[in-house]
């Protein structure tokens, strides 16, 4: 009699077993996405009150000024643009090959008054003009340098075979 007892027993318990894993496992699985959906709850929350924030920040006038200024470069009437280039890309007014200061280039600076279409058209009469150069171009008919010497004049720019 014991063992039928026992065998009752073993089979209630095997088959609540049965029916209490799924709904545990569900009970389990259901409180990690909540946990994971209050987070995402609160996640949004601080972003909306960041996004309500700034959008408060574009009813100050001096804000709307000032981000104007910094994302499109715009100035008031009567003031006087710069802009900064970076310190690394800037040239030195020295010349690399004698190290004296060059005070003079090829071409002019702007000045004011000038329009921009003479400026340009300057430019383009200056970069089709003839090279100077501090010597004569020794170089060959295809403009390269004899063996062991380099080219006279800009780097990359092409040489005609003419010398002067």
């Amino acid at each position: 009699m014991v063992t039928v007892r026992t065998l009752v027993l073993s089979v209630v318990v095997l088959l609540a077993a049965v029916l209490l894993l799924p709904t545990l496992r569900a009970y389990v699985n259901q409180t990690g996405e909540l946990r994971e959906l209050r987070a995402g709850l609160e996640q949004a929350q601080a972003e909306h009150t960041e996004l309500e924030a700034e959008l408060a920040r574009w009813d100050d006038q001096a804000y709307v000024e000032r981000e104007a200024r910094d994302r499109l470069n715009f100035v008031m009437p009567g003031e006087r643009p710069w802009r900064v280039l970076d310190p690394e890309t800037v040239v030195d007014d020295t010349d690399p090959q004698t190290g004296r200061t060059i005070t003079d280039g090829p071409v002019r600076g702007y000045e004011e008054g000038t329009p921009w279409y003479e400026a340009i058209w300057e430019s383009v009469q200056v970069a089709g003009g003839p090279r100077t150069s501090g010597g004569d171009d020794a170089g060959t008919s295809d403009g390269t340098a004899p063996a062991g010497e380099e080219p006279a004049g800009d780097e990359g720019a092409p040489q005609s075979g003419e010398n002067g």
